[in-house]
């Protein structure tokens, strides 16, 4: 199910298996004219009050939406960019990331499948080319984690485990833009689909807005849809509500039974 609409949301959007189709390695995600041209549209409709929120990082989600560049949080908030432009990055000495990254670097090398993405402040190890590897791809990147204490901590997701500062999460990074314009004052909406959106739901439902899940899953979020594409749907009847002016019409056939 999903909440009936109203004029006054404040958009935040995972994008990987949220806003966009999962693909096997990161670099694979492409974003269609269309895709583009319906967060352009969004933006507008909500008086600016649209932001990315990934694990990406910034310099990735610009890549994926250039020319357009968009108020958002990149690796799970350890960075961020406002609605005026200024970007933001949190306070964590990277460079003692390094040591880590390599020992999870040599773990991959060995393992056909596995693919490192150091992002700057966080290092993340894929294996959906090699779920079999699961188990030791958590277990390699918990003991590389362990290099560093407590100021890191290790996160899984989807085909994914990594390494990130302790305390930076999504749901915090939404805390931030709330309190600006122009998403101060407005209702909170979050699309996630990963372990690493649980913090993003929380944090909405505390500030009275509507967390929305897309995949199956337990959740704390209290709305689902059923995959990325009904997401882009259902955003872009939002648009259609916008449009016509109506405070309740829900969008149909966007959302699981």
């Amino acid at each position: 199910m999903v909440p009936p609409f109203q004029r006054n949301w404040a958009f935040f959007l995972d994008l990987d298996g949220t806003f966009l189709d999962i693909a096997e390695t990161p670099e694979a995600v492409s974003v269609s004219r269309s895709e583009r041209s319906s967060l352009e549209r969004l933006r507008s409709a909500a008086g600016g009050a649209l932001a990315l929120v990934s694990g990406r990082s910034l310099a990735s989600i610009d890549e994926l939406f250039a020319p357009l560049v968009l108020p958002a949080a990149g690796q799970n908030g350890a960075e961020r960019r406002d609605a005026g432009g200024r970007r933001y990055q949190l306070r964590f000495p990277a460079e003692q990331l390094r040591p880590a990254a390599e020992g999870i670097r040599r773990f991959a090398a060995r393992h056909p499948g596995l693919l490192v993405e150091d992002k700057g402040a966080s290092v993340a190890l894929h294996y959906r080319l090699a779920p079999r590897l699961a188990a030791a791809a958590h277990a390699a990147v918990r003991e590389a984690a362990a290099l560093l204490g407590d100021a890191v901590e290790v996160q899984g997701g989807k085909m994914v485990v990594e390494i990130k500062p302790t305390g930076c999460d999504k749901g915090k990074a939404i805390g931030q833009f709330m309190r600006e314009a122009p998403f101060a004052g407005r209702i909170p909406v979050f699309l996630g689909d990963d372990a690493t959106d649980e913090y993003g739901f929380r944090a909405v439902n505390r500030l009275g807005g509507h967390a929305v899940r897309v995949g199956a899953g337990p959740s704390a979020a209290r709305w689902r849809l059923a995959s990325p594409e009904a997401a882009r749907a259902w955003l872009r009847a939002w648009l259609e509500h916008r449009k016509m002016g109506s405070e309740q019409l829900i969008g149909e056939n966007c959302s699981d039974p």
